[in-house]
């Protein structure tokens, strides 16, 4: 049950149903009728934090979001992350609801998660940001995929506030994540290029000509962006997919990346829609058992002294898709590998 001071954070810091949908952010309505699906997503997101912010035990959010489609579930988690986030940085430090989440209920869902995180950060003091992090030294991927809150940080920052950061094009402050501040702007454009194929309703030429906009050496990273956003969110077809390849020109391998990406996080969550599969054969020439496979032979979990081991791998990856050799893995839509046990 909500309680009052549960629905005081509601009302003070989550947007309404209707305050995200596209046309209430002036949003172009995505090809073949995919809005409503596209829009289901900030909604979900929305109802998550709700969920979360009324100060609820996690088995009753639980069972909340377990009445979510399948598909979409992922992304109530990452609503539910982002207010678990903003409760435990106002206990000074001493909340660990996040933690509980994530080694809980959330675990298959670690990658949305994280980026729920970079939602609550947008809406947090910088100075709160170092207790943002919960501790999952027993958790797969944690620290390297992190840096994901950063690219929700960048999608939250796009979406909500377009002309400055897309329209603009503004370049956020560094800030030392993970020892890296000099990296900090990069992982906040591939949240951008996230948000770019929302802002654009997916239609793929408006997409491409919107990452053109920016400065080029900016351009790898909104690309990588879009390729997840593409893969993971869906919203056109194969033939638009192709083209949107077409687009990125040189940059087919940053695309191919985010598609990478996509399908791991898909896998890893237990649930791959069929049109997850059509998106990574797309972008990259693979299934998504040959992506997932590609993301598992290259990764990388220590930093070097120049960048995270989150670029690292994304940077291995990149080669193995430049070398186009493609998999001989049959198509799994549907697949329900790689699901981690929730502890």
């Amino acid at each position: 049950m909500a309680t009052a001071i549960g629905l005081v954070r509601r009302k003070v810091l989550a947007p309404a149903l209707d305050e995200v949908s596209f046309a209430a952010r002036g949003f172009p309505p995505a090809p073949a009728g995919a809005t409503r699906r596209l829009e289901a997503i900030p909604q979900s997101v929305v109802c998550g934090f709700e969920w979360g912010i009324e100060g609820s035990g996690l088995a009753e959010v639980e069972r909340r979001v377990a009445l979510v489609e399948e598909g979409m579930r992922g992304f109530a988690y990452e609503g539910v992350a982002m207010a678990c986030t903003v409760l435990d940085a106002f206990a000074g430090g001493r909340g660990r609801r996040t933690r509980e989440l994530l080694r809980g209920p959330a675990a298959p869902h670690l990658f949305l998660a994280y980026i729920g995180i970079g939602f609550a950060m947008t809406r947090l003091p910088r100075k709160l940001w170092k207790n943002v992090l919960p501790d999952l030294p027993e958790t797969p991927l944690h620290p390297t995929m992190s840096w994901l809150a950063v690219d929700g940080y960048g999608f939250d920052l796009a979406y909500f506030r377009t002309r400055r950061w897309v329209d603009d094009q503004r370049v956020p402050a560094a800030h030392p994540w993970g020892g890296f501040p000099e990296y900090f702007p990069r992982a906040v454009d591939q949240g951008i290029g996230r948000a770019l194929w929302f802002v654009h309703g997916a239609q793929v030429d408006a997409v491409a000509a919107a990452v053109r906009r920016f400065p080029v050496p900016r351009q790898a990273d909104l690309w990588s962006g879009v390729g997840l956003a593409a893969t993971f969110a869906g919203g056109c077809d194969s033939a638009n997919l192709t083209a949107l390849r077409g687009h990125s020109g040189a940059h087919a391998d940053e695309l191919g990346l985010g598609a990478v990406f996509a399908a791991k996080a898909r896998t890893y969550a237990g649930f791959v829609p069929e049109e997850t599969g059509i998106a990574v054969t797309a972008l990259t020439d693979r299934t998504v058992a040959g992506a997932v496979a590609l993301a598992d032979r290259t990764e990388i979990t220590e930093d070097s002294p120049e960048l995270p081991a989150y670029e690292l791998w994304r940077q291995r990856i990149r080669d193995g898709i430049a070398d186009r050799q493609g998999d001989s893995s049959p198509p799994q839509p549907g697949s329900r590998s790689g699901v981690p046990t929730a502890r």
